[in-house]
């Protein structure tokens, strides 16, 4: 898949949290999939809190066997009656359901049972297309119909933003929603991009809006 770069482990100790970037995820023709830690972003992480991967319990440790074996467990189990659902949700294309690096990067891995997500640094390549999420919205306070799916936003890039040279700004008309995620937020950064388009994809409301996925096209 074209449109995938190294993949990133990110970690954060809760809703509202910093994410913190603490494993990076590649794959080659030559050597298959590997997996290391990002040792510095990973001693900031643990004053949070953070312990390493359970079955990469080592940090200075480059791991090569059973990599995908291990992290597609993370992946929901084919067998179950809603999966079509969770492919529809992550706009899967059907032809790499079965492939675990392009399914980590487009569903993100992630678990109610910890705070891990891989990230996928996508490139803009033609006919692109992802869902992420909405970052900062615990300091927002949005209530509940002030973003609607369907919904189409602008973006803002932040090239001096202190805490990430990639950051992108979204916004409904005037509206200042939050950021698109890191790493994810560097395709606005790639060349012949600003034509990207930003959708509501879904919500998670009761009151005040909690989480807002948006599709990335290009």
């Amino acid at each position: 898949m074209k449109a995938i770069g190294n993949i990133y482990l990110s970690w954060r100790k809760g809703k509202g949290s910093r994410r913190f970037l603490v494993g990076i995820l590649k794959r080659n023709s030559n050597e298959g999939v590997r997996f290391e830690y990002v040792k510095e972003e990973v001693e900031k992480a643990q004053k949070d809190g953070f312990t390493p991967y359970v079955d990469f319990p080592v940090i200075d440790q480059i791991y090569t066997k059973n990599v995908i074996e291990i992290f597609g467990q993370r992946l929901m189990k084919k067998e179950r009656s809603d999966i079509q659902s969770y492919y529809d949700f992550w706009e899967i294309d059907p032809y790499y359901k079965d492939d675990v690096i392009y399914m980590l990067a487009y569903t993100q891995g992630m678990l109610s049972t910890d705070n891990l997500e891989f990230l996928a640094d996508f490139q803009p390549v033609t006919n692109i297309s992802f869902v992420t999420e909405i970052a900062g919205l615990s300091n927002r306070n949005l209530e509940s119909g002030q973003i609607k799916p369907g919904d189409i936003l602008t973006f803002k890039r932040e090239p001096d933003n202190e805490h990430d040279k990639f950051a992108v700004r979204v916004f409904k008309n005037d509206l200042d929603i939050g950021y698109i995620k890191k790493i994810h937020s560097r395709v606005f950064y790639k060349k012949n991009t600003d034509k990207l388009k930003i959708t509501v994809k879904g919500l998670d409301q009761n009151g005040i809006i909690n989480r807002i996925f948006i599709k990335i096209s290009f």
